[in-house]
């Protein structure tokens, strides 16, 4: 199985582009990452970034293309630093689409808000979205996509219910303790909780896109896809326990 990734490469931490390639060579896959930007430290550390240049990151894409990468098993999205990168991401689908593409919005999160430049989200929102199998939100994420507020299960499958790609929406706030996973679409909703640690690392929602992406890929069902992304996510960060709470919603 062959997956491509398009997204951030953080030399020394185990997040965004770079940590989807070693998730998905751990469950087997072949994959290849066309980095967007390339840092050496996350920037949340204080990281300084270099985007791929719009005519490299083309250049590269097409290189892939003649490797017989596009059209592949699956495509995983991620962050982006230029609208020209997402023009040219769009253009690679539309014209080799992949069997699944999982378009992960990164465009901020709470408390800090939008955290890419407007016009990158700006070109995130209008040409990622139609192209999606599905799509994968953090609570933040969606209330910006959808406008609507995000504060429990019942108001995050709401929001979900109006995009058009199904959404997998990750950091949904829950009781006392708690963070979950909705996997949500027209017809079903499935909640993934596990308990919630005081200060989770960066990369979370990477490992969940690539993990779910690969799973929805080897054909299985989405509910089943969004608690193996969930495991892998608990094995990471309780790797001594921690159990997950799988609830059907109507």
């Amino acid at each position: 199985m062959r997956a491509l990734i398009l997204s951030s490469f953080v030399a020394g931490d185990p997040i965004g582009g770079n940590a989807q390639q070693l998730a998905l060579a751990a469950l087997g896959w072949e994959a290849a990452l066309v980095p967007t930007v390339v840092f050496g430290r996350s920037p949340a550390k204080g990281g300084r970034g270099r985007a791929t240049g719009p005519d490299h990151f083309a250049a590269m894409l097409e290189d892939l293309e003649a490797e017989g990468w596009l059209g592949c098993d699956l495509v995983v999205t991620g962050h982006f630093s230029l609208p020209e990168q997402v023009e040219a991401a769009a253009e690679a689908l539309r014209r080799r689409p992949p069997r699944v593409t999982v378009v992960d919005p990164i465009l901020g999160d709470a408390p800090k808000g939008l955290y890419v430049k407007p016009e990158v989200a700006t070109a995130v929102e209008a040409l990622l979205p139609p192209l999606a199998s599905w799509i994968t939100p953090n609570a933040w994420e969606l209330s910006h996509l959808t406008g609507l507020a995000v504060a429990d299960t019942a108001s995050a499958c709401h929001a979900a219910r109006q995009l058009e790609p199904p959404a997998l929406v990750t950091s949904v706030p829950l009781g006392e303790g708690e963070i979950g996973l909705l996997c949500c679409d027209e017809n079903a909703a499935t909640l993934i909780a596990h308990p919630r640690l005081p200060q989770a690392p960066n990369g979370t929602g990477d490992l969940v896109a690539a993990v779910f992406g690969a799973e929805l890929a080897e054909g299985r069902p989405p509910a089943e896809a969004a608690a193996a992304a969930a495991r892998a996510v608990l094995a990471r960060l309780m790797p001594t326990g921690g159990a997950l709470r799988i609830e059907a919603l109507p």
